[in-house]
């Protein structure tokens, strides 16, 4: 599906265009969506999540989103969280990728594996592989980005494993406040605890994921979940 531009472009001209005209944001809403060929944004948001996961990922978060991305070893998280960079990428937008998993190298090759497309669109994704990732780390490096940057962090668990860095909870608010103020997208992938139990729900929720040190998930926006090739998407707050 081809849109005139990025659906969060489209959602920034529906917002000045109910702010300009006075009128209610679904209206607005509803209205870009007939200019790309739609009877309505529902419409034009279903088609969406007809398509990749990542890309109906990308479409669902708006600018200064907290995304936690969580799945069992295995299942694609990892894999959704370069993708969603990629398709940044093809948006125009900057996009991100902290690892404290993957060396350089194994990152590029990773994503270069998953950019179908073949057009090097991998490569202008920047990748950072620092042993002092943390809240500050980040706040630093992507201060000065244009809103609707995206950044993915590999991964959440493993922020506040050394213990000269804050803890996580911590962190996390900073960054919090950094993403709502900046308008910077920040994906956070996360483990999954070995309870999670795919006989009494076929994909886990924020109820699964591993928490060896307390936090408050309310503090993320939005979800998404990953188990044998299904995918569940939630708004957290």
């Amino acid at each position: 599906m081809r849109l005139s531009a990025p659906v969060y472009q489209l959602k920034r001209r529906a917002k000045s265009l109910a702010r300009n005209e006075k009128i209610a944001l679904h209206e607005a809403l509803d209205r870009i969506a007939r200019e790309e060929g739609f009877a309505g944004w529902s419409l034009l948001s279903s088609r969406l999540a007809m398509n990749s996961p990542s890309e109906a990922l990308l479409s669902r978060l708006t600018d200064g989103d907290l995304l936690l991305l969580g799945a069992r070893p295995g299942h694609g998280k990892t894999s959704l969280g370069l993708k969603l960079l990629i398709d940044a990428v093809r948006e125009g937008r900057r996009a991100v990728f902290y690892t404290l998993e993957y060396t350089e190298w194994e990152a590029l090759e990773r994503i270069r594996s998953l950019d179908k497309g073949n057009h090097g669109i991998g490569d202008k994704l920047e990748i950072v592989t620092s042993e002092e990732i943390s809240a500050d780390f980040i706040v630093e490096h992507l201060s000065g980005l244009p809103r609707g940057t995206v950044a993915v962090i590999d991964y959440l668990q493993i922020l506040d494993q050394q213990r000269s860095k804050p803890p996580l909870s911590d962190q996390l608010l900073v960054l919090q406040e950094f993403a709502r103020r900046t308008g910077v997208i920040l994906g956070f992938i996360s483990q999954i605890d070995r309870s999670f139990d795919p006989q009494r729900d076929p994909v886990p929720g924020v109820g699964d994921i591993r928490l060896p040190n307390p936090i408050q998930l309310g503090i993320f926006s939005k979800a998404c979940f990953l188990h044998d090739g299904a995918v569940r998407f939630q708004d957290v707050s």
